[in-house]
């Protein structure tokens, strides 16, 4: 009676065993929903309120004043985007199911970075596509690794490359050379890049200047960059995202926004009061977003302040990053990282252990810096004084 394609396993996975088993109440330090976590813009949502949000006309690619809205939000960030280039949807993952449907034939490869969020092989299994990790080597932040992923690319066929700009959990923004380089091994294989951009307006302090800040502006590939108000005004209850199409020449991206003006019209998922309120959400957008990133900035230095206390000595350690929610700490590989979390729960706090993230070396927490930062700060001692006793 039911597709293979959602035969999904779904027993407890040992993540949520271990909470279970937890006894008393837990500071929960993987938290990244903004609107639980102290972030809320009651004036934002009264936009919605608007009358003429009862009348229906739909447009396939989004109104064209909330598309204009958009070409001003990349105006800011130093990308020229006509509203011609722009179609609107329901959220990133929406987005990423027509990416999906765009360029792949069932059975199509795409390729993906690891680590990674876990939501892509999901939404790769709707859409029958198959997925193929690129590898990021760690060095004084994350590198893609080129080489293995042109043979990846070249062996596979792989129809699209998604980047996630900048990476969840690694926090690293994409390096200039590594964009340049992506862009011509996508063109040279016919591959269109998918650019993940939801957290790129979360860098820590300035971005260095060999880190790319936006794809919006396009690259000599087909270039799809995906967005949306979950991250950018801290309101994934609004249900709207958006798709930038760019680079590669005129009549690619003609056909592009064609075919993708059709599934929109398949859908017409995006409601209208959003879409009416759009221009002044994002107008609101950069006082929201500065709170963030101050809290960002506190729980980062109390995170380092802490591991400073431990002593030079000690085998925790966090990993350098660009940007970004969250934070990877590194422990001492004396235990596995079910035996860590088990540890850490013990003591009343809850991390990701990094394989959630199809974090390949073991010994890997990741901790949410969006955390009110009265629970991130005890929290953090309470699990650094564990990871401290290798």
């Amino acid at each position: 009676m039911f597709s293979k394609r959602t035969d999904w396993s779904r027993a407890p996975s040992r993540l949520s065993e271990l909470v279970a088993l937890a006894s008393g109440p837990l500071l929960d330090l993987t938290e990244s929903n903004p609107t639980l976590a102290g972030f809320t813009a009651p004036s934002v949502v009264a936009e919605l309120g608007d009358a003429r949000g009862a009348t229906y006309r739909p447009e396939p690619r989004g109104m064209l004043s909330a598309r204009e809205a958009i070409c001003g939000y990349y105006r800011e960030r130093g990308a020229s985007v006509s509203p011609e280039q722009v179609v609107l949807t329901a959220s990133t993952s929406e987005a990423y199911g027509w990416m999906f449907k765009l360029f792949c034939e069932p059975g199509d490869c795409v390729l993906v970075p690891a680590p990674a969020y876990p939501l892509l092989p999901l939404l790769a299994d709707l859409e029958e596509v198959r997925l193929v990790r690129y590898p990021h080597v760690r060095e004084e932040c994350w590198r893609i690794d080129l080489g293995a992923t042109e043979r990846l690319l070249a062996e596979n066929r792989a129809r699209a490359v998604t980047l996630v700009h900048p990476g969840n959990p690694t926090g690293s923004f994409t390096r200039r050379d590594e964009a340049c380089a992506l862009a011509t091994m996508a063109r040279r294989y016919d591959a269109a890049l998918l650019v993940d951009e939801v957290f790129s307006d979360y860098a820590h302090g300035v971005l260095a200047p060999d880190r790319q800040p936006t794809f919006a502006g396009g690259t000599e590939a087909l270039t799809i960059v995906m967005s949306g108000l979950s991250k950018v005004a801290l309101s994934p209850q609004l249900k709207l995202g958006w798709v930038v199409v760019a680079g590669a020449d005129e009549a690619t991206r003609r056909e592009a926004l064609e075919r993708l003006e059709v599934i929109a019209d398949c859908y017409l998922s995006v409601a209208t009061p959003v879409q009416l309120a759009l221009p002044k959400i994002l107008a609101a957008a950069p006082a929201l977003q500065a709170q963030v990133r101050e809290r960002l900035r506190k729980n980062l230095a109390v995170l380092d302040a802490t591991l400073l206390l431990a002593g030079l000595d000690s085998p925790v350690r966090r990993l350098a990053m660009d940007g970004g929610w969250y934070a990877l700490v590194q422990l001492p590989r004396t235990r596995d990282d079910d035996q860590w979390l088990e540890r850490t729960l013990a003591a009343g706090v809850l991390v990701h252990p990094g394989y959630f993230f199809e974090v390949a070396t073991a010994g890997m927490m990741v901790v949410s810096l969006l955390t009110d930062e009265a629970t991130f700060a005890e929290g953090i001692a309470r699990a650094v004084a564990v990871w401290s006793e290798a």
